[in-house]
């Protein structure tokens, strides 16, 4: 993955679409469910989607992905796009048999080469109107619009930056809608030889094969 530049800090967050919170039978959260990621989980557009020995749940999730332009703290609401350098498309692959060992998600979410960001940094759009889907082998299995989260990106960008600066290059991943494979009747699970294409609106199409890691 390169755009040049190195993410310091990989922000995520859950539950932030309602037909996902639906589906999981939680509640509406009040505040954003936070977690983090390691830029080690980061690859590319085309990079293979490793699936590592030790999960039997690996399983996709598209979001829209905000690069941080301009550093800051405390950050406004009203102030928090001018922060912004750009969007791009990010697919939260989660292992779910190691994200529920705890009620901490990290174990799930931050394993090394899973998260693809790509293909290329976009500006100019409005990034609360486009349409977000996602294919498997060419089937859809998300699809819904940005104009459907539940926290906005510059609500987003205001509280992340309530405790800690956000530097260049720090990226938010803001959720992800429904249709996840955990939650379907059978459960649907990454497998070696997948293609999974994420598709944002005007922003572009990331595309990954899964493959079997090899320790």
């Amino acid at each position: 993955m390169s755009f040049g530049f190195t993410p310091g800090k990989v922000l995520c967050v859950g539950l932030n679409y309602r037909e996902h919170v639906d589906e999981t039978g939680r509640e509406l959260p009040a505040y954003p469910v936070w977690f983090t990621k390691f830029p080690s989980a980061l690859i590319g557009h085309e990079e293979d989607i490793l699936l590592p020995p030790e999960s039997r749940q690996v399983d996709y999730e598209a979001e829209l992905a905000v690069v941080i332009g301009e550093p800051g703290r405390r950050i406004s609401r009203a102030d928090a796009l001018g922060h912004v350098l750009g969007y791009t498309v990010a697919n939260d692959v989660t292992m779910r048999d190691y994200q529920y060992k705890t009620h901490q998600w990290l174990q799930g979410k931050a394993w090394d080469r899973s998260t693809p960001l790509g293909p290329e940094l976009v500006t100019g759009v409005d990034p609360h109107t486009l349409d977000i889907s996602l294919r498997l082998n060419g089937e859809t299995m998300q699809a819904s619009n940005t104009s459907m989260l539940i926290f906005d990106i510059p609500t987003l960008i205001s509280l992340a930056s309530e405790f800690t600066r956000l530097e260049p290059g720090d990226v938010i991943l803001t959720g992800t809608p429904g249709g996840v494979g955990f939650r379907r009747d059978p459960q649907v699970f990454l497998a070696d030889g997948d293609v999974v294409e994420v598709e944002v609106e005007g922003v572009g199409i990331l595309r990954n094969t899964v493959r079997k890691e090899t320790p």
